[in-house]
């Protein structure tokens, strides 16, 4: 009997310890045209037991570089792709650089301030309105989403005339709905629906105190005495 300690390290648990076998006997091969044959049949193998890389952009390179690694690099066979090496498939990616941005107003986001700046290069008066409405409507909704509670327009204006020195001025009443006073609502609704169900009609008969719990009571012992 065969045991897994006695056998080779299976390098891709997801392929199965036969596909290794088969890979490793395509290794064994000397005719070049039949190792080759056998090479795309065992690729055809691998897709159909791994269909979800056919959702994977480029798939059938995928296969080959796992083929090539299954065989630890060994294998003398022609590939539609790169041949893969030991450096290039296991090489660390280069670190990506921390992004340094430093926005001057740090309770808005440094994307607004990047808006702001497309709205001041604005031409265009409409869309430049356009720019200033929806900025505004973004800063009531961050105040409100902070401090939990309304800001009046002027606030909002005067800021936004503070950041971009007097150049943005909205028109519209940007509208956004009060944190507390949605909570203080869905109190509010629980609280009533919890003594309707609890105070109505519906307890009383159940518990006993209606004409149930009378007629259940009243038929079942004059049927038991």
């Amino acid at each position: 009997m065969e045991y897994n300690t006695t056998r080779s390290h299976l390098t891709m648990r997801e392929y199965g310890r036969h596909v290794q076998k088969m890979i490793e006997h395509v290794q064994t091969i000397e005719d070049p045209e039949r190792r080759q044959g056998n090479a795309q049949a065992v690729i055809e193998l691998m897709g159909f037991l791994n269909p979800h890389l056919k959702n994977v952009e480029d798939f059938r390179h995928k296969l080959w570089d796992h083929l090539f690694l299954i065989a630890d690099f060994n294998l003398d066979v022609k590939s539609p792709y790169p041949i893969p090496t030991r450096e290039t498939l296991r090489a660390r990616p280069h670190p990506l650089p921390y992004p340094k941005r430093y926005p001057k107003f740090s309770h808005l986001g440094k994307n607004l301030e990047g808006i702001i700046d497309k709205a001041l290069a604005e031409e265009n008066p409409e869309k430049r309105l356009g720019f200033a409405n929806a900025i505004a409507y973004y800063m009531k909704l961050a105040y409100n989403n902070w401090h939990k509670e309304l800001v009046h327009d002027d606030a909002i204006q005067s800021e936004l005339s503070g950041i971009t020195q007097g150049q943005l001025t909205f028109t519209n009443t940007p509208y956004v709905k009060a944190y507390r006073m949605q909570q203080e609502g869905n109190r509010e609704n629980r609280g009533n629906y919890g003594k309707q169900n609890r105070g109505g009609n519906y307890g009383k008969q159940n518990r006993g105190g209606g004409n149930f719990g009378k007629r259940s009571g009243g038929n079942f012992k004059k049927k038991r005495f």
